[in-house]
């Protein structure tokens, strides 16, 4: 207990103002690791990538990189940002740069996304925030990156109403949290199987996040130089990304 007290103390007092572009560590709470990276939401370049400027699917942390690289950037941080059909194309709401390329889903359905409530994590220049899709239907706001995925794991502080504490259901998972005023987005993916249970938990009372999105368990992907991560694996859909300009 004392291990993970003070892991999350560390996490907390250093994310709270990250010093660059991104702040990545590995921590611990309830006997569960987990690769933690926060994005200062003010200062910092975080978008979305799916596509390359032929239509392509961009699919690798290292395509990206090198289409970076082209225009004099380089990457800081990247996570898989959302579920996508077996063409690439998103299966929810996604907005790339101002331009919308899938409506709203608003509707039950199969699978994790449809496990309502889902959610949104809507971008702009000074602000990220995850929105729960009836809230961000309500809402509107002016998304420049927005992308839909579900279920919601945290929602105005409780844990998703559909989470059982003894399900068996163990997934490596993946999701975003973000703080009230969005200034904080907080990036998680586990090291171990989790249950959503577990995963919610940690963002609303590890991460003390009130809204949080799952992103995908299937094919959960960590870019984080810091932690000496770059995960490979099958192609990916929606990517979110913090970016600079090259030294």
């Amino acid at each position: 207990m004392l291990r993970v007290c003070l892991a999350l103390t560390a996490l907390l007092a250093s994310v709270a103002a990250p010093s660059g572009a991104v702040t990545c560590q590995n921590v611990e709470f309830e006997s569960i690791r987990y690769a933690v990276c926060e994005v200062d939401a003010t200062k910092e370049d975080l978008r979305l990538f799916r596509a390359d400027a032929n239509g392509q699917p961009i699919g690798q942390f290292s395509r990206l990189e090198a289409m970076l690289a082209e225009n004099g950037e380089t990457l800081a941080f990247a996570m898989n940002a959302g579920m996508y059909h077996e063409d690439r194309a998103p299966v929810g709401h996604y907005v790339e740069d101002g331009k919308e390329e899938m409506r709203v889903i608003s509707s039950p359905g199969p699978g994790n996304f449809g496990l309502l409530p889902n959610g949104v994590l809507c971008i702009t220049d000074k602000r990220a925030r995850v929105y729960e899709t009836r809230d961000f239907l309500a809402a509107k706001p002016a998304c420049r990156d927005a992308t839909q995925s579900g279920p919601m794991l945290v929602i105005g502080g409780e844990l998703h109403p559909r989470f059982l504490p003894d399900s068996t259901s163990r997934y490596i998972r993946n999701g975003v949290g973000t703080s009230k005023d969005g200034k904080r987005a907080v990036f998680a993916i586990s090291q171990s199987l989790v249950t959503f249970h577990e995963f919610g938990r940690f963002f609303r009372d590890g991460l003390k996040l009130p809204n949080a999105l799952f992103l995908d368990g299937n094919v959960s992907r960590l870019y984080a130089p810091e932690l000496g991560r770059n995960d490979l694996g099958r192609r990916m859909g929606p990517i979110v990304a913090v970016t600079q300009k090259a030294p």
